[in-house]
């Protein structure tokens, strides 16, 4: 799947993406891209201007729905996106 195919699916709703992260193990995060449930910006935000430079387009960054937070995860580690 490719990081355009995953944003558009996210900016839908809330979805569970699965992943393998960085050690190995798999997580089942409910996140999203959708606008109308995304946090208000802030200047404190972790995600904010230089850190959103230094960001690998390997990488997505989300909102995760059952922490309140910004995370990511990469996109060829990806195994499904499934509607909430």
């Amino acid at each position: 799947m490719t990081r355009e195919e995953i944003t558009n699916l996210l900016k839908q709703g809330i979805k569970h993406v699965t992943f393998t992260k960085l050690d190995g193990t798999m997580r089942r995060m409910p996140c999203t891209l959708d606008e109308s449930l995304l946090p208000p910006a802030t200047k404190g935000d972790a995600i904010s201007q230089a850190r959103v430079r230094e960001v690998s387009p390997e990488v997505m960054v989300v909102w995760c729905t059952d922490k309140a937070a910004w995370r990511s995860f990469r996109v060829a580690n990806v195994l499904e996106i499934v509607d909430e």
